[in-house]
């Protein structure tokens, strides 16, 4: 029997997706889905995970004296948000005059699991500003919005707002590279106050990705908008936590994707492929309604292209807390030692712990 499956939230605008019961599990092979550029607006908030998270409930490491410091500066600078100055500086910029103000934004950098992105999420609650002239964004989510909407579109969007959060900032091609630095200039002019996150410090984004030094003027530039805040520590996701639980064999996976209400059932190479066809600004939407991804035969991600997008269906599946079963390989195996030691293994270690996370919310569903 057909049911209907709720997209999570009514603030994207999108129409409810239709899927089967639990009988039959939708598969995510089957969505390519079309996003609207007023979706993509509409939905540059912080994600459902973080719907909840303030600077007080951000539990620092007592041994980490950075991480405590963190929340001391950010929630000063969401409070220097809250009064205006002349020419639209705010009072965070008001000790030095215009000219000489210095970085207009914060830069968390840290490792994986820190808590940089709840860190980020409270400044975008705490900031004194309506929803409306806050926003808060994948660095992926960023660029795309950019070619929905065209440059000077998305400048003229994102110029009356107070505040931009940039989670995950990372450059990986030179284009990215201008784009960004072009754009976060013109909206630093407009009076727009800077947040981001990123496992790589400023002046160090693109190292091993493409030839940074013949870009180095537009990293420099971007390196200058920001005051950068290091945070220290461990992955909290597996702190004092038990180990992941072990792939499942297939008939355990097949068995939950049938009895779990909303679950979505594919074969890992199937889905990989299924990837390659839907622009990685679709992930999100493909996930709607998805309680639970269950996957069959994983193993290793073939080529960098693969692991690239695999990496943005982590983010949206964890931003959206929904459990995951697998059977075959490991998430830790998921990705060459080659790959775990070149330009993109921060990225790659993200994702690895984000899986490792929610195949842990996925044990419970064995148990039903």
């Amino acid at each position: 029997m057909s049911s209907t499956i709720a997209s999570p939230s009514s603030a994207t605008g999108s129409a409810p997706v239709t899927g089967q019961g639990t009988d039959r599990p939708v598969a995510l092979t089957s969505r390519a889905p079309h996003v609207p550029a007023d979706r993509l607006v509409a939905e540059m908030v912080p994600p459902p995970r973080f719907d909840t998270v303030r600077f007080d409930n951000y539990i620092p490491d007592p041994n980490q004296p950075s991480q405590t410091e963190a929340v001391k500066l950010l929630s000063g600078f969401a409070d220097g948000l809250g009064d205006s100055a002349a020419g639209g500086r705010k009072r965070w910029f008001r000790s030095r005059p215009a000219a000489a103000a210095g970085p207009r934004g914060i830069y968390l950098d840290g490792g994986y699991g820190v808590g940089k992105t709840h860190l980020l999420a409270s400044l975008w609650h705490a900031t004194p500003a309506p929803p409306e002239r806050k926003a808060f964004g994948t660095f992926v989510e960023l660029t795309n919005l950019v070619g929905a909407l065209g440059f000077q579109q998305t400048v003229r969007t994102l110029s009356g707002h107070k505040l931009l959060c940039i989670d995950e900032f990372e450059l990986d091609d030179p284009g990215d590279t201008v784009l960004v630095s072009t754009l976060l200039g013109k909206l630093v002019d407009a009076g727009v106050a800077l947040a981001a996150t990123s496992n790589t410090l400023p002046g160090k984004l693109g190292e091993g990705r493409f030839a940074a030094a013949d870009f180095l003027r537009e990293i420099q530039g971007l390196s200058a908008h920001f005051r950068p805040l290091r945070i220290d520590g461990e992955d909290y996701r597996h702190r004092g936590l038990p180990q992941a639980p072990a792939p499942y064999d297939d008939a355990t996976v097949e068995r939950v994707a049938h009895t779990t209400q909303g679950a979505s059932l594919d074969g890992f190479p199937a889905l990989l492929d299924h990837l390659s066809k839907v622009h990685p600004s679709r992930y999100g939407a493909m996930c709607d309604g998805v309680r639970a991804v269950c996957l069959t035969g994983v193993e290793p991600v073939p080529d960098q292209s693969t692991a690239l997008r695999l990496v943005v269906l982590a983010d949206r599946l964890y931003d959206r807390e929904v459990p995951v079963l697998a059977s075959g390989r490991p998430f830790d195996e998921l990705f060459s030692e080659e790959m775990l030691k070149g330009g993109y293994r921060k990225k790659y270690f993200r994702a690895i712990s984000r899986l490792t996370a929610l195949a842990r919310d996925g044990k419970p569903l064995t148990e039903g």
